[in-house]
């Protein structure tokens, strides 16, 4: 590939780069580009671990992950000093640590390793291109190199500030999904399981990857009306009234108008759960007495959850079923309270 055709291929790749926010996708396609870039048999991201004092990467061509000692090879020399380096003989090279290629069984012959800046200056990780497929790396590969590690900087710099931002949604999205705990004794682990087993049925469903993590938050959300109730009727010890049940599953309701109008796509299928998590298969359910495929699939997992779940559970008022006979009641009510298919996968 001509150098003109290498810079056009660098530039093509840049937007899809910069919107890559996945940082294991992200290093993967780095990896790809250097490689075809460079003609390069392997390539490697190392980021640094400042509190265990490594130098780790889980996308490596040909490896799982490796993790190296900050202070030892080539890659910890680049990330102390800040500096790239070429070396065309990498046994005769002192800085060399062979231990990664005697784990591995691979033999590094050449490399160029290159560090990546943070905007404030600070290294934040070394890019690694090892055995240059034809010939020796040269000027050409570490201009190249340097280029594409700018904008590796820039994008791993993004992903890392998105990652947190993320973090900081999900703390928010599970303290709003413990609003309702205060008033209900439900406890904090049944919460926590009920958005464990949403997403098993989300994956055996073949549902995307952001799918099934958004109904991992979004599912133990399905209460949040609850605030809404009264205490007198929430807490009640003996059997509701006919008008206090339906106070009680206003609760449905109440949830859905707190998260609706969220643009946020986790916090509307939070919505469509807290509404529907009470519709039945059958349309006996409430509030809207939706029927089938009518109740949103969030809401039919969480259903099918959320009963699977308590039955398992100890309550003060009973003990836990074994999971032979729960799994038996949801079967007979497969095609009346839940959805046949849903019951399928939790019977498998």
């Amino acid at each position: 590939m001509s150098y003109t055709n290498k810079i056009r291929l660098l530039l093509s790749s840049a937007e899809a780069i910069s919107r890559e926010q996945d940082t294991d996708r992200l290093l993967l396609m780095l990896s790809d580009l250097a490689r075809d870039l460079l003609g390069v048999d392997r390539c490697s991201l190392f980021l640094i671990d400042r509190e265990r004092g490594e130098l780790w990467t889980r996308v490596a061509h040909g490896v799982e992950e490796i993790r190296v000692s900050a202070d030892s090879g080539i890659v910890g020399w680049v990330a102390r000093e800040g500096k790239s380096a070429i070396v065309k003989d990498a046994y005769k090279d002192p800085r060399f640590n062979p231990e990664v290629d005697t784990a591995t069984g691979y033999r590094t012959h050449n490399l160029i390793a290159i560090p990546l800046f943070d905007r404030n200056g600070n290294v934040l990780g070394v890019f690694q291109a090892v055995n240059k497929l034809e010939g020796e790396p040269g000027d050409e590969d570490v201009e190249l190199f340097t280029l594409l590690g700018g904008y590796a900087s820039s994008a791993l710099e993004n992903s890392t500030m998105q990652r947190k931002v993320k973090e900081a949604y999900r703390e928010a999205v599970m303290r709003l999904s413990h609003a309702a705990e205060y008033k209900d004794p439900e406890t904090y682990n049944h919460i926590i399981r009920v958005g464990l087993f949403a997403r098993l049925i989300a994956e055996k469903l073949g549902l995307e990857e952001e799918v099934c993590e958004n109904i991992t938050l979004a599912a133990p959300m399905h209460d949040i009306g609850k605030i809404g109730i009264p205490d007198a009727i929430l807490l009640k010890k003996g059997k509701l009234e006919e008008w206090e049940w339906e106070v009680m599953k206003r609760h449905t309701v109440i949830g859905y108008e707190i998260l609706k109008d969220s643009s946020s796509e986790l916090l509307q299928m939070a919505a469509l759960i807290a509404l529907d998590h009470h519709e039945r298969w059958d349309g006996t359910g409430y509030p809207n007495r939706k029927r089938g495929e009518e109740i949103s699939l969030w809401g039919r997992i969480t259903s099918i959850v959320d009963v699977f779940d308590a039955l398992l559970s100890k309550r003060p008022y009973k003990e836990p079923w074994s999971l032979d006979r729960t799994v038996e009641y949801i079967i007979s009510l497969k095609g009346k309270h839940f959805d046949p298919t849903l019951v399928d996968i939790v019977q498998s």
